[in-house]
């Protein structure tokens, strides 16, 4: 805006000065008497320039700069930078973070590990086996002795209260997280709900009818046109889903930018496994109540109250029978549904992880640790077709004193200084 207002100065300077040269006026020498006369005329000669303009890019696009002198070189200079800035401006396209909120779980929800396991005892369908298998478990979590269950599964601690995991009781826990980080995210990024464009709220195993992007709309009075979408099924990877979606449909909407607020959170009410087998039983130890909230912006103006700015984002994903499998819903040989995590996990998480991080080098490495990576697959790309040119010869004990080049595998610490971990358990992380 500020470019747009000195290009319209200097093009009404430069109106006035013209007019200055042609007129009699009885101003001191580089002044304009500003009488009622000298107002309109000015008027009319910026109409006159603005119609010649148009007139000249409609029929020839070079006339502007080809010798003509409709507009001063100091005047074509500042349309030249305002046009690279603005093609500059469009192809950086940025998504900044305006506010992230986490929920803070109420001191009633929180229960230590032998709490867990007195609850777990209290659904009445676990054997002393698998009991004793869920605090082994659990004492290997990494998890504290204060982390968060949901009010319908703790009131089982009570005297001769029974656990509601009814469809009322989910909706009742989705909506005390969902709505207090929703308010939080909003507040610290000092927007109104009616400013959200995008909405895009991942849960994977709780996804009810309406939805919980409709009840969130609905709370908090969002505009009928905000695009909204409900991710569920994902898993853990769905935030980062989110976000690249969030991203996409901001960077859709052009040079106006938009808001977007994106929510993630698991709901455990429902998801509560009931059986003995010990697939299963992960699931009763690893997931607690949470969530989180951002707002995102792609608005220029934006950019200088923004806590982090969107550089890159990825997504490789696993398309073996292992990794399909390796976090499976379905049902136990007694018919009790639930999640079934394969010890695979490790493994799959592992490759995954080492696809993202191929795919995301180039844009966060050093040059020369790109160098490094280049000069080792040309190096081993060379002595394996000089290996087939020996044994065509019949050189086999040339093929024997060739060096071994092993593939270099580049130092991520020099181009990037935080790395965010899943933590999904000490496996999962051990085998990140």
């Amino acid at each position: 805006m500020l470019g747009i207002g000195v290009l319209l100065a200097q093009i009404v300077h430069q109106v006035v000065t013209n007019l200055s040269k042609e007129v009699e006026h009885h101003a001191s020498p580089g002044q304009i008497e500003f009488s009622l006369e000298t107002i309109s005329a000015v008027t009319i000669a910026l109409k006159a320039l603005f119609l010649n303009l148009f007139q000249s890019a409609v029929g020839t696009v070079t006339h502007l700069y080809a010798g003509d002198t409709m507009l001063e070189p100091a005047v074509k200079v500042t349309v030249l930078v305002l046009v690279v800035m603005g093609w500059i401006l469009r192809m950086d396209n940025p998504v900044f973070l305006m506010s992230f909120a986490t929920f803070k779980a109420p001191d009633e929800w929180k229960v230590s590990h032998e709490q867990i396991i007195e609850m777990m005892r209290n659904q009445k369908c676990f054997t002393e086996d698998s009991l004793d298998f869920m605090r082994r478990l659990l004492a290997r979590s990494g998890t504290g002795q204060a982390t968060a269950w949901p009010p319908g599964i703790v009131q089982c601690l009570e005297e001769g209260k029974e656990p509601d995991r009814s469809i009322e009781g989910s909706r009742k826990e989705a909506e005390i997280i969902i709505f207090d980080i929703v308010d939080k995210a909003l507040k610290k990024a000092k927007v109104s709900p009616q400013e959200i464009d995008v909405l895009v709220i991942n849960c994977s195993l709780f996804s009810p009818t309406p939805s919980l992007c409709a009840m969130v709309v609905s709370k908090f009075n969002m505009r009928s046109n905000c695009l909204t979408y409900n991710l569920s099924g994902m898993g853990c990877g769905a935030s980062l889903v989110s976000i690249d979606l969030a991203k996409n449909m901001l960077q859709r909407r052009g040079s106006g930018g938009g808001k977007a607020l994106v929510v993630s959170t698991e709901i455990i009410t429902p998801n509560l496994y009931l059986g003995n087998e010990r697939a299963f039983l992960l699931q009763n130890t690893l997931f607690r109540c949470g969530g989180a909230a951002m707002v995102l912006s792609n608005k220029w103006s934006d950019g200088r109250h923004a806590m982090y700015k969107l550089l890159h984002t990825v997504r490789e994903q696993g398309t073996s029978s292992e990794a399909y499998n390796c976090v499976y819903e379905t049902e136990d040989g007694d018919g009790k549904r639930g999640v079934r995590l394969s010890k695979e996990i490790v493994k799959v998480a592992g490759k995954c992880m080492e696809k993202n991080m191929t795919t995301i080098g180039p844009y966060v490495l050093p040059l020369t640790e790109q160098i490094m990576v280049v000069v080792a697959i040309v190096a081993r790309y060379l002595l394996k077709s000089l290996a087939k040119i020996f044994k065509m010869w019949g050189k086999e004990n040339w093929v024997a004193k060739l060096p071994v080049v092993r593939p270099y595998v580049p130092d991520f610490k020099r181009g990037i200084d935080h790395f965010c971990i899943h933590a999904g358990g000490r496996a999962v992380i051990d085998g990140t």
